[in-house]
């Protein structure tokens, strides 16, 4: 999956001492104003633009444009046996979770739910 780097280099190692600010639940990490996030990866992140490489994903039949998003390994080795259904579908440039306005109270199984819509 292509993307524009949003985060600083080292943005996975500091990833364990904000986990206690980790503002979703289950195996995925979440907060709407992380720190690891550059300047220039906010005006990225705000107006959608780090998704754009994507679109050459679609272009070449790898992904939809609505679809559950990639997982990391690390989440997905948390998984329980149901969440990997959605695997059965192809990835996509955005889904449901992404759209619902609150997505960051909604729980993991709940996003998951979505997905497999």
């Amino acid at each position: 999956m292509l993307k524009f780097r949003s985060m600083v280099v080292h943005a996975e190692t500091l990833k364990p001492k904000l986990q206690l600010v980790n503002e979703s639940n289950g195996p995925v990490f979440k907060m709407r104003r992380d720190p690891r996030v550059t300047r220039v990866g906010r005006i990225l992140r705000k107006y959608s633009l780090d998704e754009m490489p994507q679109l050459i994903n679609v272009l070449r039949g790898e992904m939809s444009l609505v679809g559950p998003r990639p997982s990391l390994e690390i989440e997905v080795a948390r998984y329980e046996p149901w969440h990997f259904r959605r695997f059965a579908m192809r990835p996509g440039l955005t889904c449901f979770w992404q759209v619902c306005a609150r997505r960051y109270q909604s729980p993991f199984d709940e996003w998951m739910r979505l997905d497999l819509k």
